[in-house]
C-alpha cells in the first residue's frame, strides 16, 4: 500500500485535514537545534528517561522541581558530579526517588559533553545527523548513554524537534498491518525495516519523518 492510502486512512478516522494536521507535531529547524543549550538538551533527555515506564503526566508536573532539585541540567557539572549528591536527590521529594534513574544523569552528561565537545555543541551534533539513517542514530543513543535502549530516545527526538519517527505502539500495528516489519521492532532488522519504509514515503511525499509517523499511527483503529 502506498502511503496514500495511509494518509486517506488516518484522514476518515481524524476528522479530515484540520484534524489531522492538528495532530502532526512541530518540526526544528537545523538552526533551532543548534540554538538549544547543551543543558535544556540534558534535561529533555533526563525528562524522557523518567517518563519511560511511568505515568508521564506526573513526570510533567513534577519537572520545575526537577529543575530545581539538578540545578538547571548543566552537563559539564554533572558528568562528574560527586557520588554524596546523587545519594541526596535519591532521598529528595522533589524528584522521583529512582536511583537507577537519578544515576543515568551523569553518564547521559558525559554523552552529550563528548558530542558538544566534538561538533561545538549537542544541537549541532543533532542536526547534522540526517533523519534517513534514524536507525544509526538510535544505535548512537543505546551505545553512549544510559537507559537510552527502546523508544526513550524517539521520544526525546520528538520532544526536541528533530526529524524522526517513533515506533509506538500504533505504529507498530500499522507497520505490520503494512506488512513492512516482521521482527522487534527495536532489534537490529526491525530498525532497518521501519527506516527503510520511512525512508521510502518520505521519498514518496516529501513528507517529514515526524508527519508520517504520526500519519501512520493514526491510521490505526481506536
Amino acid at each position: 500500500m502506498g502511503f496514500q492510502a495511509i494518509h486517506e486512512r488516518a484522514l476518515a478516522r481524524k476528522g479530515g485535514h484540520a484534524g489531522l494536521q492538528a495532530l502532526l507535531p512541530d518540526v526544528a529547524t537545523s538552526e533551532e537545534l543548534v540554538s538549544v543549550g547543551d543543558d535544556r538538551y540534558l534535561s529533555a533527555l533526563t525528562q524522557c528517561v523518567f517518563k519511560a515506564g511511568f505515568v508521564w503526566r506526573v513526570i510533567r508536573n513534577k519537572w520545575p522541581d526537577f529543575e530545581a532539585a539538578f540545578e538547571g541540567f548543566v552537563p559539564r557539572y554533572w558528568q562528574q558530579v560527586p557520588p554524596s549528591v546523587l545519594e541526596n536527590l535519591g532521598k529528595d521529594e522533589r524528584v522521583v526517588r529512582n536511583m537507577q534513574k537519578i544515576n543515568t544523569v551523569p553518564h547521559n552528561a558525559r554523552m552529550i559533553v563528548d558530542a558538544s565537545r566534538e561538533f561545538d555543541g549537542f544541537g549541532r551534533f543533532l542536526a547534522q545527523w540526517p533523519s534517513d539513517d534514524q536507525a544509526g542514530l538510535q544505535r548512537w543513543f543505546k551505545k553512549n548513554g544510559a537507559r537510552l535502549g527502546g523508544a526513550t530516545p524517539q521520544y526525546f527526538l520528538r520532544q526536541v524537534g528533530w526529524d524522526g519517527y517513533i515506533l509506538s505502539n500504533d505504529v507498530v500495528a500499522a507497520l505490520k498491518r503494512e506488512k513492512i516489519l516482521d521482527a522487534a521492532p527495536f532489534s537490529q532488522k526491525g530498525l532497518r525495516q521501519a527506516q527503510a519504509a520511512f525512508n521510502e514515503w518520505h521519498a514518496e511525499t516529501g513528507l517529514p519523518f515526524s508527519h508520517l509517523s504520526r500519519i501512520l499511527a493514526c491510521s490505526i483503529d481506536d
